[in-house]
């Protein structure tokens, strides 16, 4: 077990929140944002790749995509990907280029997103929790070896809880957000 490094803990926590932050930016709104499309992978060359990778994908219109391909024979792998991806999206093919409308969402699919954007939310809660214990089990073994006497421990605990405090703040503040913009209230 690593010696108690506070920055380290700063970060893996800052990265919990980056992650929630990226998951939530995929969940469809109602308008249309290219990070909807970021989980897309497509199947080309032989391999999967991003689908920012082998095309662009752009906004011309608030409720419209645009993803155009940049290979002619990708055009078709590109578009069974989005077909495929889950995201209720039906591409429009006009040769090189993909549109996409964004459909208004039913009451019941918000409701889902709103519950899927609460399973991210957890699963970054859970997340920062590890990173505390993984904290709090090196300020002891920090301890057991001399590094800190045992009030020094239980400051650096206090600090380590507080900056997992603050991080969960922030995690459920994006989280309320990004339901709050599925919901549209």
């Amino acid at each position: 077990m690593a010696a108690y490094d506070k920055a380290d803990l700063e970060r893996r926590m800052a990265g919990a929140v980056e992650s929630l932050k990226h998951d939530l930016g995929g969940l469809r709104t109602g308008r249309a944002s290219t990070a909807l499309l970021d989980p897309v992978t497509v199947e080309v060359y032989g391999s999967h790749m991003p689908l920012n990778q082998v095309a662009t994908v752009s906004v011309p219109e608030p409720r419209m995509l645009s993803v155009q391909v940049w290979d002619k024979t990708n055009v078709g792998p590109v578009e069974k990907a989005i077909r495929s991806a889950g995201l209720g999206l039906n591409p429009i093919n006009d040769g090189l280029t993909l549109r996409l409308p964004i459909p208004d969402l039913t009451e019941e699919r918000r409701k889902e997103l709103a519950k899927l954007a609460n399973q991210y939310a957890e699963k970054a809660r859970i997340a920062v929790r590890n990173v505390r214990r993984d904290g709090m089990d090196s300020l002891k073994t920090d301890e057991k070896k001399g590094v800190f006497s045992e009030d020094e421990r239980k400051r650096h605990e206090t600090e380590v809880q507080k900056l997992t405090d603050a991080t969960i703040v922030d995690l459920d503040a994006a989280a309320a957000a990004k339901e709050k913009e599925i919901l549209g209230k």
